[in-house]
């Protein structure tokens, strides 16, 4: 089992807020976004969204594809805590030989 991967909003505050010295209030500012929903999303209360991930990228000169594969490797994580234990696997198809 891999170790949970780290939450984008968690990056975001770390790795770009904290460092620049911006509140909540400021950065939500920039991004055009409420101070509301820029708070959940560092405090992993909400998932990272496409249009959320595209107004970083902007902001920071960053990919939107980097900041929302961080968020699916933490979705994909969750979800493999619960694996489902009723699925079959499909038959391989036959293969037709010339």
């Amino acid at each position: 089992m891999t170790r949970k991967p780290t939450h984008p909003g968690s990056v975001f505050l770390e790795d770009v807020m904290k460092p620049l010295n911006l509140s909540v209030t400021d950065a939500a500012k920039m991004l055009g976004v409420s101070r509301k929903a820029l708070s959940e999303f560092i405090n992993e209360k909400t998932s990272l969204s496409p249009e959320m991930a595209l107004r970083i990228s902007k902001a920071t000169n960053t990919s939107a594809e980097s900041w929302l594969n961080m968020q699916l490797k933490l979705t994909l994580w969750k979800a493999s805590q619960h694996e489902p234990t009723n699925v079959i696997p499909f038959p391989l198809p036959d293969v037709m030989e010339e």
